[in-house]
């Protein structure tokens, strides 16, 4: 009887054990990986991602290691903070934007998170009890952010927020991105509705 002749393993078997293989081999590198054992650099961002984010990605996602914070508070007097004792209004966050400064939409956004910040940290510093800022928190911290054109018109409303007793905090900017150092870039004024209205009611929104 004549001896049968072998036939050549499927192109299915070869895929599969190629499969096979590739899923090995890739669940070892992961391991080793994960271990550092490839690799003699410091862990980085969670999961061993050492992730360096490009210097023009963004206005504000780059900062050398060595730099601060790219704006800061501006420290002037605050004068003392009202209670509003009587006052039972919707208590509200309204930043106000320099429009004249040609900041992008991003730049926008980072400094009036720098001026909301500023606020809330200067009433837990000096008034942490403040039934204000316990109202606003409780009430879903409402932000409405408005537009001016000018550096004068933003330090009047500050003037004019202080005198009235509301908390009223102006972020300057510390020149490594797009605009000059030291200018003005909002205005946070945060306190009840109708007060903060008689400040900044004729501006119009962003």
């Amino acid at each position: 009887m004549a001896e049968l002749e072998r036939l050549p393993p499927p192109t299915t078997a070869y895929v599969i054990a190629t499969a096979i293989l590739a899923g090995v081999t890739g669940y070892f590198v992961g391991q080793g990986s994960s271990l550092r054992l490839f690799s003699g650099e410091k862990e980085g961002w969670p999961n061993s991602y050492n992730v360096k984010v490009h210097k023009d990605s963004s206005d504000e996602d780059y900062e050398d290691d060595e730099e601060e914070d790219e704006e800061d508070s501006e420290e002037e007097e605050q004068g003392e903070l009202a209670n509003f004792d009587d006052n039972e209004e919707e208590v509200k966050l309204v930043l106000v934007v320099r429009t004249d400064l040609g900041m992008t939409k991003g730049k926008i956004a980072a400094q009036c998170s720098h001026a909301t910040l500023a606020c809330y940290k200067y009433f837990l510093t000096h008034a942490p009890e403040s039934p204000i800022l316990r109202r606003w928190e409780r009430e879903g911290q409402a932000k409405i952010a408005l537009q001016i054109k000018g550096e004068d018109e933003l330090q009047l409303l500050q003037a004019q927020a202080i005198s009235l007793g509301l908390c009223a905090r102006v972020i300057q900017d510390a020149g490594r991105t797009q605009i000059a150092s030291g200018s003005r870039t909002v205005l946070g004024v945060l306190g009840p509705k109708s007060v903060v209205d008689n400040v900044t009611g004729h501006l119009k929104l962003l």
